[in-house]
């Protein structure tokens, strides 16, 4: 296909396909002539992964380089490629600072939780893995402010999202290919998160009014 048709097909336009070429995100398609080139199907599902890391992902454009490396290096396994992908994206809290006694305190609840809930990759990861520095941070938040962060209090919130785990990664596995897969990845961790805040915030009011509403308590 030719660049228009590429552009028509993917929904991105054709400036940003210039674009994501200089910058290499995109490999150059076969020259036809001296000024036109010739692009195919797997042209389209890079740059289909290509948006969902910049556009969807918000990552920069030196991050998303380096997750495309993975991507294709064929020595890593799927599950590696999708997490070279996903760790990538923006974390909503900054790293925990370890050197006072609630940080030191919620790194080692973190690990506690981890090993209480099975998750032995997650403990492997520690430290490299986003995703634990952000829970360690949230933590120490917590008990800094003199909320509840016991092991029991976190346990609750392990094990619901060890089911939601379940059912993101069911979701991913309807798409065929490992660029698909991938792509789903980075795109339902950005795009469900706003629905799963947004649903627990609702379920919130409903237990609310269940418990503290006109006619909600026992008179």
């Amino acid at each position: 296909m030719r660049m228009a048709e590429l552009s028509d097909r993917s929904g991105i336009p054709t400036a940003t396909i210039k674009y994501y070429l200089r910058e290499g995100l995109l490999r150059p398609g076969r020259r036809i002539s001296a000024t036109q080139a010739e692009y195919d199907e797997d042209h389209l599902r890079r740059l289909r992964l290509v948006r969902a890391l910049i556009q969807v992902g918000r990552m920069p454009v030196a991050t998303a380089r380096e997750v495309l490396v993975a991507v294709e290096d064929e020595s890593l396994d799927h599950h590696m490629r999708l997490g070279a992908a996903v760790w990538a994206l923006p974390q909503g809290s900054a790293d925990a600072d370890g050197r006072d006694e609630a940080a030191r305190t919620a790194r080692q609840r973190a690990d506690a939780l981890l090993e209480e809930l099975g998750w032995t990759m997650a403990r492997q990861d520690g430290d490299r893995s986003p995703a634990y520095r952000t829970l360690v941070a949230s933590i120490a938040g917590l008990a800094r402010t003199g909320y509840p962060c016991d092991l029991g209090d976190l346990l609750a919130y392990g094990r619901l999202a060890g089911e939601l785990a379940v059912t993101d990664l069911d979701m991913i596995e309807r798409y065929g290919t490992a660029y698909e897969q991938i792509e789903a990845a980075v795109a339902l961790t950005v795009l469900y998160e706003p629905v799963l805040l947004s649903l627990r915030r609702l379920a919130e009011t409903e237990e609310s009014n269940r418990r503290f509403g006109e006619g909600g308590c026992d008179a």
